[in-house]
């Protein structure tokens, strides 16, 4: 069964059209109460310390740049600026500045995702995660195909398709194919990883003890945890890794040695049944290894 094509959204003349509409409120005010969360918003938490600082500000000198908002029931849906909302009910405003437009469903989730993309607060994954929706969005993709078919976008000749991504992520300042092969495959990294994640792990220290042998990850998360860059993570794995490369080099020694009767027979017989005794009492597993 083929999938359906269908023609991917043109971002640029929404995306241009939205900066410049955030840039002015046009005069307009809407009461906090009457506003609500929209749909296409990334952000899974929003950070109880930066909020109240935006609060503070907010006090201080007003909100600078209006919510875009669209008409939703009796009252209004946040397409972008979701956390000056927030604030502004922390630092009890009665009033926000706005600009109200008329948006469809999808044209509304991908101002919000590149709206929270553009900022440099989102956490790895949530980032990872916002582009996928994007792509999901860009594509008109169930959200559950958008992984595959950028996998696929990757190994087929440039069409409709690419010219759509290259044009949603190029508002981000990235390449969509780079965040195919490099980010994206945090979404495989084990589950403590991606906790850590969550709270602030950098992408380049998660790749590194994501490649790192299960035993060592934890070590080498708690390293990280207390501020280590990636090169001291590498080096830390270097270290922890070297006993087992030594313990195995010893073992294969001990086996070549083991195997040459030309070294055994030169030994006095004392320590020819040394061995042999040593040997009667190696492990169950490995005598049933060699048995096979």
């Amino acid at each position: 069964m083929t999938r359906a094509k269908r023609k991917p959204l043109q971002l640029g003349e929404i995306l241009g059209a939205s900066a410049e509409l955030l840039k002015s409120s046009g005069g307009q005010t809407v009461a906090t109460t009457r506003l609500k969360p929209g749909q296409g918003q990334p952000r899974r938490e929003f950070d109880p310390a930066k909020l109240e600082e935006l609060a503070r500000s907010i006090q201080e000198k007003g909100i600078l740049q209006p919510l875009l908002v669209r008409p939703a029931g009796e009252g209004y849906e946040i397409v972008a600026g979701e956390r000056r909302w927030r604030a502004a009910q922390l630092a009890q405003l009665a009033e926000v500045p706005v600009v109200i437009r008329e948006l469809t469903d999808s044209e509304a989730r991908q101002i919000a995702l590149i709206e929270n993309l553009q900022r440099e607060d989102l956490n790895l994954l949530d980032e990872v995660d916002a582009k996928l929706a994007l792509v999901s969005e860009t594509l008109q993709l169930p959200a559950d195909q958008a992984k595959a078919r950028l996998m696929q976008l990757l190994r087929q000749s440039e069409g409709e398709e690419h010219l759509a991504l290259t044009q949603a992520f190029g508002s981000l300042g990235e390449n969509w194919s780079t965040f195919a092969r490099g980010k994206l495959r945090v979404l495989s990294w084990p589950a403590p990883i991606l906790a850590a994640v969550r709270t602030g792990l950098p992408f380049s220290l998660g790749a590194v003890i994501a490649g790192a042998p299960e035993e060592h990850q934890t070590a080498l998360l708690k390293l990280a945890d207390k501020g280590a860059s990636r090169t001291e993570l590498q080096a830390e794995l270097k270290r922890l890794s070297a006993p087992v490369k030594a313990r195995l080099s010893t073992s294969a020694q001990v086996g070549r040695l083991l195997t040459n009767h030309k070294w055994l027979g030169q030994l006095p017989q004392k320590d020819q049944n040394a061995i042999e005794s040593w040997l009667g009492k190696m492990p169950t597993a490995l005598k049933s290894a060699l048995e096979e």
